[in-house]
């Protein structure tokens, strides 16, 4: 550091008679005129281009040699690395952010769930048509989408031919897995359902070790043990136990891992947000799954039964259709939303761990009775899910 020092005027009286020093025997001491007026206090401030330097006030009463011999009663200097501080509270500020970002997705995708869930098994209760009840939940969110971006409350996304090649395999299996977990809950307890769903991080970690080559730790496939137990007592001991609704929630849990992988890999490298790119998937979808649901089902049978459902619930069936479609695509929209900022294998865990507010609320809800073995199935399979989500926090 560089000092500017500008010494302090003397006023020296003149004098008449000589002046004689009786200390010029010690000539290692200097000798100076005590200053007659007040003297000036100046103050110097030392910065340093590098990092920033607190310093105080660098105060000389008049003497040099003070200020050469004494520094340390003079200078007094606090220093503190500013800039990395500052970086380290602006990194925690962002990590923060976004945990609590991804939290409250999180939420509002569990919640909007277990709301659809609700609904839409009130409605295959009444209705037990489930191709037409999947290809509604798909051209609500298309009419919903569209209407936004017409009036300018969502932006549209910039997509291209490639864009929708590329969504086209995301699209085939977002229709499987949805028809295939409808079919399932037309047959069977939501509860039992979303048990056998709740194995959907073993078809996960399996699919991206033999299919994309992914390796994982021992404790990993250890974590699956309890899963897989938990869902196959659950089965075994399920008191309206149906092969159908059975293979259907299996069917589901496979496809579900597919567009999830899917999903991540046609979304790096692209301008379309979450909720964009899943209402791009939407209507993809519902013209995917419109023919087939038409063959499958008909008018005929859908005409049929709609006037049962509405004979026997009154208008407020009208009401739970609506509903169920419309919390359908909410609950996928913000799903999706949180796949900008999460990995395929955390979303397999966040969509497990949300089953257990669904399991329990349904249960609640429809009185569906559960015998303690199936409790207990139920109870480790999703405990294994939490060893499944705590293992690679403790690796990696």
């Amino acid at each position: 550091m560089i000092f500017s020092l500008n010494q302090s005027n003397f006023t020296i009286p003149r004098c008449s008679s000589k002046i004689t020093d009786h200390r010029r025997s010690s000539p290692s001491k200097s000798f100076v005129l005590p200053p007659v007026s007040t003297p000036k206090i100046n103050r110097f401030f030392v910065i340093s281009s590098s990092k920033p330097l607190h310093v105080s006030s660098i105060q000389t009463l008049g003497s040099m040699h003070s200020l050469e011999h004494d520094d340390r009663r003079v200078t007094s200097c606090k220093a503190y690395e500013a800039d990395r501080s500052a970086g380290e509270l602006v990194v925690e500020k962002i990590e923060a952010a976004k945990r609590a970002k991804i939290g409250f997705y999180f939420a509002t995708w569990w919640f909007l769930n277990v709301i659809f869930n609700i609904y839409n098994k009130k409605v295959l209760n009444a209705f037990p048509y489930p191709w037409l009840t999947s290809t509604l939940s798909l051209a609500a969110g298309s009419v919903i989408m569209l209407i936004s971006w017409a009036t300018k409350v969502a932006d549209a996304p910039n997509t291209d031919l490639d864009f929708w090649k590329s969504l086209f395999p995301v699209a085939l299996a977002h229709t499987i897995g949805h028809v295939a977990a409808t079919v399932s809950m037309s047959k069977v307890a939501v509860s039992f359902t979303h048990i056998i769903k709740s194995g959907e991080p073993a078809f996960s970690v399996l699919v991206s070790r033999f299919i994309l080559g992914e390796t994982f730790p021992t404790s990993v496939y250890l974590s699956l043990v309890p899963i897989i137990g938990g869902c196959g007592l659950a089965a075994l001991t399920e008191l309206n136990f149906n092969m159908t609704g059975f293979m259907g929630a299996m069917i589901s849990n496979l496809a579900f891992v597919f567009r999830n992988i899917f999903s991540k890999r046609g979304m790096k490298g692209k301008s379309v947000s979450g909720m964009n790119y899943y209402a791009c998937l939407s209507m993809l979808s519902l013209l995917i799954l419109t023919p087939f649901a038409i063959a499958v089902e008909g008018p005929k049978m859908w005409a049929a039964g709609w006037h049962n459902a509405v004979y026997e619930i009154g208008p407020h069936f009208i009401w739970w259709v609506a509903a169920q479609s419309i919390f359908y695509h909410l609950y996928n929209q913000v799903s999706y939303m949180s796949l900008d900022e999460i990995s395929p294998l955390t979303f397999s865990v966040g969509n497990t761990m949300k089953r257990i507010s669904v399991i329990v609320s349904s249960i609640i809800i429809f009185h569906t009775p559960v015998q303690p073995i199936n409790a207990l199935g139920a109870a480790i399979a999703i405990f294994g899910t939490f060893l499944y989500s705590q293992v690679p926090h403790y690796l990696f």
